[in-house]
């Protein structure tokens, strides 16, 4: 009994101790961390999600889409829940895959990060945001899935806006594309990790990057209140998106379409050509009316992601590395397209303007003789028709004599550099300041380039002298590439009396980009002033209020009269009628527009010549400068200046409609009404 009695005891008091415990723990959960607890209860019944917002269009000067919006059903996969599940998600993902008709292994790329040693496709984005695998998904595919949830927990399927791009590979470098934020972005872009949607993408290139924040708007927010499966049970708070602006640009999408198929015709017509670019300016605006580069590709190819071969292919030289824009990133050697600058050159040194000028068939620079084209000789000429006629003589001297002036061999300090500095103030060897992303300077080279150049070089080039080059097949190749390579260890750091030469002409080391040299001949034939060139015109919110008009800035002036500008500007104005180009222009109604440029033969060692035109019109007040350039084109009365006049065919209506029929671009900006459309 007395055992019965101390059982019921310990019992007694180990049932007290743990109503104590749990009233101890139920005053700490209540009144000690009771607001605590009721925020994190809060938090679980309540989510908040990041609403994106619609990006802004990409349009032309008339208000013709260049880029636009479509909307798709999309399906993306949350690769974090996955990792959490038995197997990785393995079973989720055969599901899937049975539902989209995929195979298995092909999603399991997609959702892979992308890195060293990783081949696309893979996700290049942060690694928690939801991947988009697949952005063609039909609506019965897509209730599938929402109906069947619980089988595919971590996928979901919504109907999200979609870049499109309805001229396929027209101005592809120019508008640039769209690809996931990165973990870095989201870490190191100040605001961008705070306004992530999880589905935002950033613009690239082109246009899309340059002016990404504009575009992509500002994301809304929802927060839902959800059940402890997550599934929502209703909405406690919403604020809506604002759409990103629309960006209207100074393009003319018809034409661009006519550069473009210039370009393409003039590849074809030169068999070794590898590659092309145009460039059509508002001679008094510097605003960009086209830009073109060849070869070309469709950005939609980013969409949904994009194959390693694919990817490759925009990278590699066989296939002309399409990504890239050679009418802005792209330097080449002028040719004499580049004389306009060794004109202004001459004058800034004291050569008489109207001044004779004898033009042999071949000079002595130093101990070298420097040759005509094809070593003819054209008498004694003006400046004038040393442009008109292309004579390389003539600013073979010129130059050759400042380079004695400067000392030689062994400079004066400071050395003047007339043709150097001149070419620079013509806006040569640093970038126009376009508003695209990854523009090169070019180069000028002069002394202190020299310089540079062999301390960098000098090592190699003195081994080589010694070494030689055993791997050069052709005996004859090898002692020339030798004896360079010992000229250059030993004096490599000076400037030689070739080197002058040939800059003079737009050869040697010298190298310019298509847009830099439209920039330069914008300034010549206008009002003498340097204009950093825009493509955008204005940014404009979605109802059509104004936000921004965008205009190009004003740079520099070039270092000639109005006297001097106008008399290299008659000059060529007669190139395309009684000049190199006349070939080219043979039967062109020059009573209906009259055209004026420079042709240009720029040699390069190993390939072909480089083909370009330069161009104007109307030659009186112009209106367009018009530049092509393909590389390994031949001569650019042959190739390039063909290309320019069917631009301006297009562009005036000489054998088919006119682009702009009134012959000036589009001066006023397209009207967008408050529900989106766009008027004129």
């Amino acid at each position: 009994m007395s055992r019965m009695r101390t059982r019921l005891v310990v019992l007694n008091v180990l049932v007290v101790t743990l109503i104590a415990v749990l009233a101890v723990r139920l005053w700490q959960v209540q009144v000690v961390r009771g607001i605590e607890y009721v925020s994190a209860a809060a938090e679980t019944r309540t989510r908040g999600v990041v609403v994106p917002s619609v990006r802004g269009q990409i349009l032309d000067a008339a208000g013709r889409p260049l880029v636009r919006n479509r909307t798709a059903l999309v399906v993306s996969v949350d690769r974090t829940s996955l990792t959490r599940m038995p197997r990785g998600g393995q079973e989720v993902l055969e599901k899937l895959a049975a539902v989209l008709g995929r195979p298995v292994k092909l999603l399991e790329k997609r959702i892979r990060s992308c890195g060293p040693g990783v081949t696309r496709p893979c996700w290049p984005g942060s690694p928690y945001q939801p991947i988009p695998i697949d952005e063609t998904v039909s609506t019965r595919e897509a209730l599938q899935i929402l109906e069947r949830q619980e089988e595919f927990p971590g996928v979901t399927a919504e109907v999200q806006a979609v870049r499109e791009y309805p001229h396929g590979k027209a101005a592809a470098q120019l508008v640039g594309y769209l690809q996931p934020v990165t973990q870095e972005e989201l870490e190191k872009r100040d605001g961008l990790k705070a306004s992530f949607s999880g589905v935002d993408l950033v613009g690239r290139d082109g246009l899309e990057s340059v002016y990404d924040e504009a575009l992509r708007g500002k994301p809304g927010l929802r927060r839902v209140q959800v059940d402890r499966l997550g599934k929502v049970i209703g909405v406690e708070q919403q604020v809506a998106p604002v759409s990103g602006d629309t960006l209207i640009t100074s393009i003319d999408g018809r034409v661009q379409a006519i550069v473009e198929k210039a370009l393409d015709g003039a590849m074809k017509r030169a068999p070794k050509a590898d590659g092309a670019a145009g460039v059509v300016l508002d001679a008094r605006t510097g605003r960009v009316v086209a830009l073109a580069s060849a070869p070309g590709y469709n950005p939609a190819i980013w969409t949904g992601g994009i194959s390693e071969k694919e990817y490759q292919d925009l990278l590699s030289d066989k296939a002309g590395r399409p990504l890239v824009s050679r009418a802005i990133k792209g330097t080449f050697a002028p040719g004499s397209t580049f004389k306009v600058s060794s004109v202004a050159a001459m004058l800034r040194s004291g050569y008489p303007l109207n001044g004779i000028y004898g033009c042999p068939g071949s000079y002595m620079v130093g101990d070298r003789p420097f040759n005509n084209f094809r070593g003819i000789g054209l008498g004694t000429l003006t400046l004038h028709t040393a442009l008109v006629k292309s004579c390389d003589t003539i600013f073979y001297k010129s130059s050759y004599e400042q380079w004695i002036k400067d000392g030689g061999l062994h400079p004066k300090k400071p050395p003047r550099q007339p043709f150097e500095n001149t070419a620079r103030a013509f806006g040569f060897g640093r970038p126009t300041g376009i508003d695209l992303p990854g523009e090169s300077a070019g180069r000028i080279p002069d002394r202190d380039w020299k310089k540079d150049l062999w301390g960098q070089t000098s090592a190699d080039n003195c081994k080589r002298s010694r070494t030689g080059y055993p791997e050069v097949k052709s005996a004859s190749r090898a002692a020339f590439l030798k004896r360079l390579a010992y000229e250059n260890c030993v004096e490599g750091y000076l400037l030689r009396p070739g080197d002058a030469a040939n800059f003079s002409i737009g050869q040697g080391d010298v190298l310019v980009t298509p847009l830099q040299l439209a920039a330069a001949y914008a300034a010549l034939v206008s009002d003498g002033k340097l204009r950093s060139p825009r493509v955008a015109w204005a940014r404009v919110r979605p109802d059509g209020t104004l936000v921004q008009r965008i205009d190009p800035p004003v740079t520099g002036k070039l270092p000639i009269s109005e006297k001097e500008r106008a008399y290299i500007k008659n000059a060529l104005s007669q190139v395309a009628s009684d000049g190199t180009a006349a070939g080219a222009f043979s039967g062109f109604p020059m009573d209906q527009v009259r055209i004026g440029g420079k042709t240009g033969t720029a040699e390069v060692w190993g390939k072909e010549d480089t083909s370009w035109f330069a161009s104007f019109a109307p030659t009186e007040k112009p209106r367009f400068v018009v530049v092509a350039m393909v590389s390994q084109g031949g001569m650019g009365g042959s190739t390039a200046a063909p290309a320019v006049r069917e631009i301006y065919e297009g562009i005036y209506g000489i054998k088919q409609p006119a682009a702009l029929p009134d012959g000036k671009p589009v001066s006023k900006l397209p009207m967008i009404a408050r529900d989106g459309t766009v008027t004129r």
